[in-house]
C-alpha cells in the first residue's frame, strides 16, 4: 500500500497492466456490441460516428462549393438527411472555420458508412503514431512498450475520439509535432504547426499566451503565418463571406453554448467546472477567469525554468540547469485543457504525450538523490492515474455538479510547477 511519504507506491507495472486490460476489454467490447446492428443506427438508436455526420455534411457543402450554408444549421440538417436518411432530425451548431470543410471534401465522395470507416482508421493511425513517437523519445519507458501500448488503447479519451468520430487526433498530431520541433530547436517550424490549431482555436489559447509571455516571437510569427495561410484557403475557395460569418459566430458563441454543450458534464475545463459548481453565471465566469490566470502563471513559471533551444527531454541535474522539456511541455498541455473555453472529453487525447513524458521523467527522478522523495511525496504518479481514468466517472457530475477530472488535472499542473521550481532559470528569448 502507499505510505504517507510515497503515495505513488501502489502504482506498479503489474497493477497498471491489469487495470488497463480490464478497461480496454470493457470499453471496446461494449462499443463493438453497441455497433453490431444492421444499418447506421446503433443499439442506443444513435447514428454511428455521431459527430462525424457534421464533418461529412461540411465536406458535402465543399463538394457543392456552397459556402453560403456553412453556418446555416437548418440547411445543413436538410442536406445531412438527404445524404444520410438515418440522420433525419440531427442538428449541429457550425463553429469550425471554413477551411475545415475542404479537409472532408474527399470523404464526401464516399457513402457515409465507408467515409466513417476511413475516418476512424485515419484517427486511430494518427493517435497510434503520435503515442509511439513520444514513447520512443522516453528512454525510461523502453522496457514498458507493451504496457504503454495497452494504456494507449484503453485511454478513455481515445475511446471517445473514435465513438464520437471527432477531429481531436489532428490536435494531438499538432501538439506532438510541436514537441519534437521544440526539442530540436526549430522554433519557427514549431510555430507553423501551432498555427494549424486554428481549426480548433481554443486548443491554441494557452500556448499563445505562454509564448507571448516568454517572448517566443519566432514561434508566434510562425503560428500567425500558418493560421493566416489556413484561413486563406477557405477564402480562396468560398470568398470572404463564410470567414466573416465564422468570426461573427465566435464573437457571439456564448449565446449558442446550450446547443454546443447539451451535456455539460461531458466537457472538461475550468469554465465548465465552475459553471456546474456555482449557480450564479457571473460568479462562475469570474472564478473561471481567476483560475485561468493562476493556471497560466504556473505554466509561464514552468517555461521560465526551462529552455526552448535544444532542450533535452531529460535533465537530471538541478540547480542552475534548465528544467527538462518534459515538464514545461506537459504543463502546457494540461493548461491547454484547463483554460480552454470549450473542451469535450475526446479532446483529452492531447494529454497522451504528457502522460508518457511525465511517467518517463518520474521514473528518472526516482533514481536521483533528493528528487525521488519530493516527486513521490507530491503524488505526481497518482495524479497521472486519476487524470487518465477519472473521465470514466464524468457522467456522475450531472448529479454531483463536481468534476473530479478537472480537480485532478489542476492538481497535476500545480505539482509540475513545484518540480520545475528546483531547476534554474536561464534566459528564454527567441
Amino acid at each position: 500500500m502507499a505510505t504517507a511519504t510515497n503515495p505513488d507506491q501502489w502504482l506498479t507495472a503489474r497493477r497498471l497492466r491489469a487495470h488497463g486490460t480490464i478497461l480496454a476489454l470493457c470499453l471496446w467490447a461494449f462499443y463493438a456490441w453497441n455497433l453490431a446492428t444492421p444499418g447506421l443506427r446503433d443499439r442506443n438508436d444513435k447514428l454511428k460516428g455521431t459527430d462525424f455526420l457534421h464533418f461529412y455534411t461540411l465536406g458535402s457543402l465543399a463538394r457543392m462549393h456552397d459556402g453560403a450554408d456553412l453556418y446555416d444549421m437548418n440547411a445543413q440538417a436538410a442536406l445531412a438527411a438527404q445524404r444520410v436518411p438515418q440522420a433525419a432530425g440531427i442538428r449541429y451548431l457550425p463553429l469550425y472555420p471554413p477551411q475545415v470543410s475542404l479537409l472532408f471534401l474527399p470523404l464526401a465522395h464516399l457513402a457515409y458508412g465507408w467515409a466513417l470507416i476511413l475516418w476512424w482508421s485515419c484517427s486511430a493511425a494518427i493517435y497510434g503514431i503520435c503515442c509511439y513517437a513520444v514513447w520512443r523519445a522516453c528512454p525510461n519507458l523502453r522496457d514498458y512498450g507493451g504496457l504503454a501500448a495497452l494504456l494507449a488503447v484503453a485511454f478513455p479519451a481515445f475511446f471517445h475520439l473514435i465513438a464520437w468520430g471527432q477531429t481531436s487526433a489532428l490536435g494531438l498530431a499538432c501538439f506532438t509535432g510541436i514537441f519534437f520541433l521544440l526539442r530540436g530547436g526549430r522554433e519557427f517550424l514549431a510555430g507553423l504547426v501551432l498555427g494549424c490549431l486554428i481549426f480548433k482555436p481554443q486548443l491554441g489559447l494557452a500556448a499563445v499566451v505562454v509564448f507571448v509571455a516568454i517572448g517566443a516571437w519566432r514561434i508566434l510569427f510562425g503560428a500567425t503565418l500558418s493560421a493566416a495561410v489556413q484561413l486563406s484557403a477557405g477564402v480562396l475557395y468560398y470568398g470572404t463571406g463564410p470567414l466573416r460569418q465564422w468570426i461573427y459566430l465566435l464573437r457571439h458563441v456564448r449565446t449558442g453554448l446550450p446547443l454546443l454543450e447539451p451535456k455539460l458534464y461531458q466537457t472538461y475545463s475550468l469554465r465548465t467546472f465552475w459553471t456546474m459548481l456555482v449557480p450564479w453565471e457571473g460568479v462562475a465566469f469570474g472564478l473561471y477567469l481567476a483560475s485561468t490566470i493562476v493556471t497560466l502563471v504556473l505554466t509561464y513559471a514552468c517555461w521560465r525554468r526551462g529552455s526552448l533551444r535544444n532542450s533535452p527531454v531529460h535533465s537530471p541535474a538541478v540547480g542552475s540547469s534548465p528544467a527538462p522539456l518534459a515538464l514545461p511541455y506537459s504543463s502546457l498541455l494540461v493548461a491547454t485543457v484547463l483554460v480552454a473555453p470549450h473542451l469535450t472529453v475526446y479532446d483529452l487525447v492531447i494529454l497522451a504525450p504528457a502522460f508518457l513524458l511525465l511517467a518517463d521523467w518520474l521514473i528518472e527522478a526516482r533514481t536521483l538523490q533528493g528528487r525521488a522523495s519530493r516527486a513521490s511525496a507530491l503524488g505526481l504518479g497518482s495524479l497521472l492515474y486519476l487524470s487518465y481514468a477519472l473521465p470514466l466517472v464524468g457522467p456522475f457530475a450531472a448529479w454531483t455538479h463536481f468534476q473530479l477530472p478537472v480537480v485532478a488535472m489542476a492538481a497535476m499542473a500545480y505539482v509540475i510547477w513545484q518540480n520545475c521550481r528546483e531547476y534554474g532559470q536561464p534566459p528564454l528569448s527567441s
